[in-house]
């Protein structure tokens, strides 16, 4: 039988009255969400630096859920989890690299709330609305608001921009959060996306387990069954959010056969050590969650105190690498400013290359030489993988188009403008296949886009 776990309400004194029914109804928890320095007050003692950012103009949403309030040590400003999600003045400090939309999210936008970045894969914001609000959070310029929330015209522009695109097999649904949609709400979107037949997976992101765990009830669980195969990501930034609550919400789900991954940002002065990242992963796959991103914390507004530099998060990794299970390592990556995507970065374990030799280093610093085969074709497998590569969407092959010859440059944009520098067409620059390769610009490989400005130039001279 699932019994509820004794409640913890260890740092409130606030709510030990509260029975238990109620503590643990996540509407109830919803409906009585802390947010002014008069109800705070109650529960932390609020330095000057919290109180002046609380009644500042144009702040940042505050809200935050009694569990996760009884969270926080209400005598320590340095408490880990009351620097996620309680203000301070120093988040009313602008930053050079300060951006709105800092992964210009909103320009990968084929309709309102579906951001289309990467091939095969959609990120499907579908609310506004979170149970508590991180003040780091990535989608500051929308979330939080209710006027900013998207319309069921909205569900279903992205809905038909999906069953139209069968290259779409993968569906993140986020926003906000998911899990605070009434529940006949996100079943009906589930149902909806489990229709369009070349959509293999639905994930959810979401961190409504951590703030608010008794959401993730027998019904919750039931229910995400019948939408098979569906993952959910939480989100857990320090092993103080570890709560018996919350390792009940993750044995339900997995019980459940969802698969659990975790995605934590780096945060100054909250996780930033290899100790609190090492305990942090350990109590994670304890409890069959997988550490799955680790993110350098994102350019917005509110977040400059906390961000910490790169090299931090890759010193980290060097900590955990070869200390800890390799599947309890998570990858560290930069969400690229300006639209670049996830970008992994981590401690550099190749020291050199020569034909058929790499030389490599492990955890302590110990070297090796692997020898490579001399007779293996890479290109042996071309003529069975083309039609697999022809699904490629134009355009995103990147790197790997430059391996598998489609292409000989990737440039910048207008970079042959540039270097043609206002040049008229004359004898020596108007023939392409020059710098075209062999075996590029064929029937089935497509030709190279730095030429496309020459060419522009072979039509203006005939």
């Amino acid at each position: 039988m699932d019994t509820q776990p004794k409640p913890t309400r260890t740092c409130a004194p606030k709510w030990y009255d509260v029975p238990d029914e109620k503590w643990f109804d996540w509407r109830w928890q919803l409906a009585n969400r802390l947010n002014s320095v008069e109800e705070l007050g109650e529960v932390i003692r609020l330095t000057d630096s919290e109180k002046q950012a609380l009644g500042a103009p144009g702040l940042f949403r505050v809200d935050i859920t009694p569990y996760f309030a009884s969270l926080i040590d209400p005598d320590d400003p340095n408490c880990p989890v009351r620097k996620q999600v309680i203000p301070t003045a120093r988040e009313l400090e602008k930053f050079e690299s300060q951006m709105e939309d800092s992964l210009a999210e909103d320009r990968h936008s084929p309709v309102p709330g579906l951001v289309h970045r990467y091939p095969d894969r959609v990120l499907f914001l579908v609310t506004t609305q979170c149970a508590s609000y991180c003040r780091y959070c990535t989608r500051s310029r929308i979330v939080g608001d209710p006027g900013a929330t998207f319309k069921r015209s909205e569900w279903d522009a992205a809905i038909d921009y999906l069953k139209r695109t069968p290259q779409v097999r993968d569906v993140l649904l986020s926003g906000g959060d998911p899990l605070t949609l009434a529940p006949k709400l996100l079943e009906e979107l589930l149902a909806r996306l489990r229709e369009i037949p070349h959509i293999e997976i639905v994930r959810i992101g979401s961190r409504v387990p951590v703030f608010m765990p008794m959401r993730i009830d027998q019904d919750f669980c039931d229910m995400v069954q019948k939408y098979h195969p569906f993952w959910l990501n939480i989100h857990v930034n320090h092993a103080r959010e570890i709560t018996p609550e919350l390792r009940q919400a993750c044995d339900r789900l997995s019980r459940a056969g969802v698969p659990l991954g975790n995605q934590s940002v780096l945060l100054a002065g909250v996780n930033d050590s290899v100790n609190i990242q090492r305990e942090l992963v350990h109590e994670l796959v304890k409890m069959r969650v997988r550490p799955y991103y680790l993110y350098q914390c994102d350019l917005v507004e509110g977040s400059g105190h906390l961000r910490t530099t790169v090299s931090r998060g890759i010193e980290i990794i060097e900590g955990l690498r070869g200390h800890t299970s390799g599947f309890a390592v998570p990858t560290f990556c930069v969400d690229g400013p300006g639209g670049g995507g996830k970008i992994p970065v981590m401690p550099n374990y190749v020291i050199s290359q020569a034909p058929g030799k790499i030389v490599l280093r492990n955890y302590e610093g110990f070297l090796t030489t692997y020898t490579e085969p001399h007779d293996y074709d890479p290109h042996a497998i071309d003529a069975l993988d083309a039609q697999a590569r022809k699904r490629l969407e134009p355009g995103q092959s990147g790197v790997l188009g430059l391996l598998e010859g489609d292409r000989l440059t990737i440039e910048p944009a207008g970079f042959s403008e540039t270097h043609l520098r206002g040049a008229e067409p004359h004898r020596l620059n108007v023939d392409a296949s020059k710098w075209q390769p062999l075996g590029i610009g064929t029937p089935d490989r497509p030709v190279l886009k730095d030429v496309q400005v020459v060419e522009k130039i072979n039509h203006e001279v005939e």
